[in-house]
């Protein structure tokens, strides 16, 4: 790839999302918008490598999408107009699009780009729908790159995003940022498509990496400006947090040759302290806003706590079994009742985590735990280190059986031949 080509990618993930929110405010469709876009950026791909990077790429990119919407307009009346009624109409229209899209960055560009946040994020889409559009509109990704992210076929992953263009257009969905009471619901379905992308990129279900660090950055990227755009809502600074302060820990959760990398593992020094000091004052902000007791904040303040250990055993595990508590009261799930076991297993020890484990280890076909091959990773980890062997070997190897991710199946072999290898020493 050449460097102007580089240049125009960073431009446009950049500038895309201002450009299609710009768009969509006079057009009313993302879909229409996007297109436009996509119509720019074809443009400057065929002439800025001739003719060198614009000055203002977002102008040129607004200008090039204006030019493209008149020839959609010239045309789409070249087929529903006679001839000689052309010229008066067609004038007039341009003429008012034109001015439209030429003000359009003139506006709080901000406050556009939220819309488009709120657009892609619409309740009335699936989940599957609201994270591909939102990569693609605000994310700047292009299909491709997200159906290799949720590895699943380019096709597949254009339906889908066709489909919630589509949804989004049939239902008449405003192109606005919700107020009062909605605005706070909506806030949420904003910040769960935000948290899924970075949680797929942070530990990926499947594939043969550990981590997709393209959704990690991306969410990161989604979470900052959500911040800038939200600042007063405690729960986006308190997402911002957590995911700055575990992606803090990104170089260290891989090995050499790629491998996961757990938490007592890891070279602490291998964490990136800048990063750490911006989810730190991410979440002391989100406490000022007085949501310090919220579902994210409090998984925050779990996280800092691993931050604030300089080693795996000065973590304040008790602290941590406090948070789990209070994150029990506020949004509990079998999942959280998971990683509190953890936490009381190392606080009070693997037999009191056990008894806690075992309280909530018995899922029905259809609960959060059924398949979850971690709640199988933990029992064997708690039961090996209360040197039942036999017993460890059988959860770890159910864990291996289930896990679809290359990387954690690898770290589970390996834990599974240092079980068979301590119970061969007793």
């Amino acid at each position: 790839m050449s460097d102007v080509h580089r240049t125009i990618e960073a431009v446009w993930k950049i500038e895309s999302p201002r450009l299609i929110a710009a768009i969509a405010r006079v057009t009313r469709d993302i879909g229409v918008a996007e297109e436009l876009a996509q119509d720019a950026l074809v443009a400057a791909l065929e002439r800025w490598p001739q003719e060198g990077i614009p000055e203002n790429p977002a102008a040129w990119l607004m200008t090039a999408a204006k030019r493209r919407a008149i020839d959609g307009l010239r045309r789409g009346q070249m087929l529903t107009q006679q001839h000689e009624e052309i010229a008066r109409d067609l004038q007039e229209q341009q003429q008012r699009l034109g001015e439209a899209m030429d003000h359009a960055l003139d506006q709080v560009i901000d406050d556009d780009v939220l819309r488009l946040i709120f657009t892609a994020c619409h309740p009335v889409l699936s989940l599957e729908g609201r994270v591909a559009l939102t990569l693609r509109l605000i994310g700047g990704l292009t299909t491709a790159e997200i159906a290799r992210a949720f590895l699943v076929p380019e096709k597949t992953m254009g339906q889908r995003i066709f489909r919630a263009k589509k949804t989004l257009s049939e239902a008449h969905v405003p192109f606005e940022t919700p107020r009062g009471e909605e605005l706070r619901r909506r806030v949420q379905s904003v910040l769960s498509v935000v948290y899924l992308i970075f949680n797929e990129g942070y530990t990926a279900t499947s594939g043969e990496e550990w981590m997709r660090t393209v959704l990690v950055e991306d969410a990161l990227r989604l979470g900052r400006l959500l911040a800038q755009l939200l600042p007063a809502e405690s729960e986006v600074h308190a997402l911002l947090a957590l995911m700055e302060l575990n992606a803090s820990r990104t170089v260290a959760r891989r090995g050499s040759n790629g491998e996961a990398v757990l938490l007592p593992d890891q070279d602490r020094s291998l964490w990136d302290q800048t990063q750490i000091q911006r989810g730190m004052t991410a979440m002391e902000h989100a406490q000022r806003l007085g949501g310090e007791a919220n579902y994210y904040a409090l998984q925050a303040a779990i996280a800092a706590c691993h931050m604030r250990a300089r080693t795996a055993g000065e973590t304040d595990w008790e602290r941590v079994v406090l948070l789990y508590d209070a994150l029990m009261q506020t949004a509990p799930s079998p999942i959280v009742a998971l990683n509190r076991a953890v936490a009381v297993g190392m606080a009070q020890g693997p037999a009191a985590g056990l008894d806690v484990l075992d309280a909530i280890a018995t899922p029905t076909p259809d609960s959060a735990l059924a398949g979850y091959h971690l709640l199988h990773s933990v029992r064997g980890d708690l039961l090996m280190k209360m040197g039942r062997f036999p017993e460890a070997r059988e959860e770890i190897q159910r864990a291996i059986d289930m896990t679809q991710n290359l990387r954690e199946r690898e770290l589970l072999t390996e834990r599974l031949k240092q079980i068979e290898k301590a119970g061969q020493s007793t």
